[in-house]
């Protein structure tokens, strides 16, 4: 591919207002691949070629040597000489808008709205304030202002504005929530049984109680609720370490640390209302 039919892809990319992330997306080919297009490192095939043209509404011989298709000039110049004829027409038309039905229907207007229809890539709205809609086999995806408002997920649920950014955590909390942590556990306790430090096996069983722990503090970072960390048993695990170690007073005194549950539930109970009253 030489330089200029190239440049020229690029063109036509960045007046769409397509990443080269979307445009790879829309018909099924890598970033990477756009890319290579873009900088005359590799060609398109036919099929992409064709496809290109689609979503950029504009011929083959336009796309590839820049060259408009004089039957579509006569086509948009037609209407506007008939309505100078024709004063009392209802309908009128501006030069500069683009109707074509090439593989589809793609109407550009001078304004700066777009609308491209075809069976292969879908439906595609541009608005002139920058608000694009993309219906298509990968789903529906609304942009407003260059912030995506409406999405379809992988499962095909409708996500809508702030749900957005709630979905994304919800991924990010389905993982952690899986990871297998108990695994960790397992390791721990083994290799601090065989190693002997800090009481080797009489202690390290306390490995297996990190596990509730750790579960419980996922849940209560995600769900933004202090209250469903299990901390009495954090509290029982420094009780322990106090007693076998015999630190802040071993046994006789490492039971104060019981005094503090009551105090954190109470905390929790503060962050609840405070949350609540924000929301309000």
């Amino acid at each position: 591919m030489n330089i200029e039919t190239a440049n020229r892809l690029l063109q036509y990319r960045k007046k769409m207002n397509l990443s080269q992330e979307e445009l790879a997306a829309k018909i099924g080919v890598s970033r990477q691949a756009v890319s290579k297009w873009e900088r005359a490192e590799a060609s398109p095939d036919t099929d992409n070629l064709i496809l290109l043209a689609d979503i950029y509404g504009v011929s083959l011989d336009e796309l590839l040597k820049g060259e408009k298709e004089t039957e579509s000039e006569t086509q948009s110049e037609e209407p506007e000489n008939n309505a100078e004829n024709n004063p009392d027409s209802d309908t009128t038309y501006k030069k500069s808008d683009k109707v074509s039905f090439k593989h589809g229907i793609h109407v550009d207007s001078k304004d700066g709205d777009s609308v491209h229809l075809n069976f292969r890539d879908g439906i595609h709205v541009k608005d002139k304030d920058g608000t694009k809609v993309d219906v298509g086999w990968n789903g529906i995806h609304v942009e407003e202002n260059g912030k995506t408002k409406v999405y379809t997920d992988e499962n095909g649920n409708v996500m809508y504005d702030e749900s957005i950014e709630e979905h994304k955590h919800s991924k990010s909390h389905r993982f952690w929530k899986h990871f297998p942590f108990w695994l960790i556990a397992i390791i721990g306790f083994l290799v601090w049984g065989f190693s002997g430090v800090l009481l080797g096996w009489v202690l390290s069983w306390v490995c297996f109680l990190t596990i509730p722990l750790y579960y419980t503090l996922v849940d209560a970072i995600y769900k933004r609720k202090p209250s469903h960390f299990a901390y009495p048993l954090l509290v029982v695990i420094v009780y322990m370490f106090f007693g076998f170690l015999d630190i802040c007073g071993g046994w006789s005194f490492g039971w104060i640390a019981f005094l503090t549950i009551p105090i954190y539930y109470e905390i929790c109970k503060l962050f609840k209302s405070e949350r609540k009253s924000s929301d309000d």
